[in-house]
Parts: structure tokens; C-alpha cells; sequence
């Protein structure tokens, strides 16, 4: 079979990729929304003493947490005026991130009938929350009301793929920014005044905290 002339041997030189064209894709991304409030102050001097009236007079229930009291999960029924702001708030915030879809897939238009339910949470030093996620939820968030005086307590985030991207090459990892921490967690350092919305799906935890002044937040779900 005649295969045509030789051609000349390849050149030895580097290839290169073409600048114009490149692309780099981040795939399944996992939204997380960090949203500070801005009539925080007013806002936290109220729940802040409702939410220790509270804690003062319940004896609270044990679920995810290591120590530290935590309300049952009817928040929004005893939180008064400051509460319901804070609900209208969160609902605002997650509507502007969720869509709604026809049985065929298509994108229709309106919002969730949500179903809500809240607990409050006071940590103090040494305290902590075991990994967890909320099932039956869509989205699941977390309000700092006061962040508190100490190092500690962050926002724990464990990848949702688990431990894979690490499991065959745990000396190597990616080097690319957005996926710095694949296989492995991140975290979030809570803030006085910040609202955190995630998927309620996502496995997360509280690092044990220590500070002299207690940290009380409001968790929250969203379902429908």
C-alpha cells in the first residue's frame, strides 16, 4: 500500500494551547450564600435577649450538638417581631435563588409554598456540633446573632463528593482556585449580623469554640 511521500520528522518543540480558546470549567458547583444584614444592630439586640429569656427558662434539646442549648425546632412561634423579620428576610433571600421547573423539566415562573421550622442556639467554651445535614429540607441556613469574643466555632463544610478526589493520591491535590479544598472541607467564620444559606443536603458542622462570651445563632430550614 503506497502511504504517499515520508513526511519530515515531527519537530522537537513544545506544544502549545491556544490562549483564545482555553476554558475552565468548574462543574457541580455547591452554593453557599453569605449575606450580612444591614439593620443588624437593632435587630440582634432583640433576639439576643429573647433567645437567652429563653435558653434561661427551657432546658433545651440534644441533637447534633456537643453541649452548648439549643431550642426546639418552634423558633418561629416564640421569637416575636425580630423573628418574623428575620423569616420574611430569609425567605426573600432564598427566593431570589430558587426556580421553579414543569413536570417536563421546562422553567416556569412563581415561587415555593415554603414550609419553615427554626431553633436557636447558644454555644459557649468547649462547645461544638457533630457533623450532620438536615434531611427533608431544600435549602437549610444559619443567622449569627452574636459570633461571640473567641477563636474557634467556625462553620464546618465537608465536601459532598467525600473523601474521593483525595482517596487515590492524598499527596497531590488541585491547584486550581474554587478547588483548593476538593476531598476535604472548608469552613466559614461565623460573623456577627451574617446570614449563611446552603443546601440542606450539605454536610456541615461547628468546630468546638472558645470564647468567653456565649455564641447564639438561629438555625433554619426550608422545605416544601
Amino acid at each position: 500500500m503506497d502511504l504517499g511521500p515520508t513526511p519530515d520528522l515531527f519537530p522537537v518543540e513544545p506544544l502549545s494551547f491556544s490562549a483564545q480558546a482555553f476554558r475552565l470549567r468548574h462543574i457541580f458547583p455547591t452554593p453557599l450564600l453569605i449575606a450580612p444584614v444591614n439593620e443588624a444592630a437593632q435587630l440582634n439586640e432583640h433576639l439576643r435577649r429573647t433567645i437567652l429569656e429563653r435558653a434561661a427558662g427551657a432546658p433545651g434539646v440534644q441533637r447534633n450538638n456537643d453541649g452548648g442549648w439549643q431550642s426546639e425546632d418552634d423558633f418561629w412561634s416564640w421569637c416575636g417581631p425580630a423573628g418574623d423579620a428575620l423569616l420574611e428576610a430569609a425567605t426573600g433571600l432564598i427566593n431570589g435563588f430558587t426556580g421553579l421547573k414543569t413536570a417536563e423539566g421546562d422553567s416556569r415562573g412563581g415561587k415555593p409554598e415554603w414550609r419553615s421550622n427554626a431553633w436557636a442556639n447558644v454555644n459557649a467554651e468547649g462547645h461544638a456540633n457533630h457533623p450532620h445535614h438536615h434531611p427533608g429540607a431544600f435549602w437549610s441556613g444559619v443567622y449569627w446573632v452574636d459570633a461571640g469574643d473567641g477563636p474557634g466555632g467556625e462553620f464546618e463544610i465537608h465536601d459532598p463528593r467525600g473523601i474521593l478526589p483525595s482517596f487515590f493520591a492524598p499527596q497531590i491535590r488541585m491547584a486550581i482556585p474554587g478547588c483548593l479544598s476538593a476531598g476535604l472541607t472548608d469552613y466559614v467564620t461565623p460573623e456577627t449580623g451574617t446570614m449563611l444559606i446552603f443546601p440542606a443536603w450539605l454536610v456541615h458542622a461547628v468546630r468546638r469554640y472558645h470564647g468567653t462570651r456565649p455564641r447564639i445563632s438561629v438555625g433554619f430550614n426550608f422545605s416544601v
